[in-house]
Parts: C-alpha cells; sequence; structure tokens
C-alpha cells in the first residue's frame, strides 16, 4: 500500500511538473506571465509534499492493513489525484473566485480523507496503538478542515483571503510531523 501511494503522489507531482510552460523569451520578464502557475505549483508540490510525508510516518506506525484501509487509502489517493487538475485551473486564470474555492474543496476532501484513513487505522490497531498515541488530541488535523473551509468561503469574497488560508495550512503542516517518530522512540526506550 505504502509503495503504490508513493508511486500515485510521484505521479502527480510529475503530471503537475508537465503542466508548467517553457517561457517565451530569455529574459525575467518571460516568466512574469507564468508567475500564477508557477505560484500554484508551488503550493501544490508543497501540500502534496506533506501529504506524502505524514502518510510514510503514518504507515510506518501501522502493523495490518485490512480491506477497508486499502479503501480509505484509494479515497484519499482519489482526492490528491485532483490537485493537478484545479492547481492548473487556479493558476491558468490567475486564481479566479471559483477555481480557487475548486481548489480549496479539494485540499478539505483530501483532508477529510486522510482523516479517515488515519482513523480507520487507529480503530483497526486499537487505542493503545503507536498511532493512537501518536495522533493524541490532534489540533493540526482539527484545524486544518475548519481553516480550508474558512479559505473557501474566504475565496468566494476575495480569492487571496482564500489563497491565504490555504497557505496558513501548508505552513502549518510544512515542519515534518514528528509525533509518530517521537512516540515510537519513547515506546522503544520504555
Amino acid at each position: 500500500m505504502e509503495a503504490f501511494s508513493d508511486g500515485v503522489i510521484a505521479i502527480l507531482i510529475t503530471v503537475m511538473v508537465l503542466e508548467l510552460h517553457i517561457p517565451e523569451g530569455t529574459s525575467w520578464a518571460a516568466l512574469h506571465q507564468d508567475v500564477p502557475i508557477l505560484l500554484t505549483y508551488v503550493l501544490s508540490f508543497v501540500n502534496l509534499g506533506i501529504y506524502w510525508n505524514n502518510h510514510h510516518h503514518m504507515l510506518s506506525a501501522t502493523d495490518r492493513v485490512t480491506g477497508g484501509i486499502l479503501w480509505a487509502n484509494l479515497h484519499l489517493l482519489f482526492w490528491l489525484s485532483l490537485i493537478p487538475v484545479t492547481t492548473g485551473w487556479m493558476g491558468e486564470n490567475h486564481f479566479a473566485t471559483v477555481p480557487t474555492a475548486a481548489y480549496g474543496t479539494v485540499l478539505l476532501a483530501a483532508g477529510c480523507a486522510y482523516y479517515v484513513l488515519q482513523s480507520l487505522i487507529i480503530r483497526t490497531q486499537g487505542q493503545d496503538s503507536v498511532l493512537a498515541a501518536a495522533v493524541g488530541t490532534d489540533v493540526k488535523g482539527k484545524l486544518s478542515p475548519a481553516l480550508y473551509s474558512a479559505g473557501i468561503a474566504l475565496s468566494l469574497a476575495d480569492r487571496w483571503l482564500g489563497v491565504a488560508a490555504y497557505v496558513v495550512v501548508a505552513l502549518m503542516w510544512l515542519v515534518p510531523d514528528r509525533r509518530v517518530e517521537r512516540t515510537v522512540a519513547a515506546r522503544g526506550e520504555g
């Protein structure tokens, strides 16, 4: 499951980079018209990297995989697979209102799918599992959907406020989540 997920995320990043256009001309000014596309690529690359990193840590704390966990993982990958589409739509249209809201909707759905996967793994592994201990109260995990929802609503009023909310969530998660690593290390010492 981990190798398959890694492959899908790698393909998604590749699809996004292949959508970048080679600037026409040799000056810095040639990049000017592509700035929105480059910015959406960076934001989406960071988001996919965050999912990949946290997914890897979550699976490293997973002892067994059930059919339900496999389906929940596919559910997550489905939403992640829409990131390149909404990234391109938002970038090509210079952060227009509807594409920016759609981008946030995909991020929200991916966040919810990740939560479902995490919850199913915890339920399967048990409340005394490494992952359950590592997740704890999961403040960032609960705050993220609220910020994505706010970003979607804000983008309908002012697209830049919506984008700002999406960036805030990415910045919250940019530093790799070390809860699983710390919990595994602490249990290994005890």
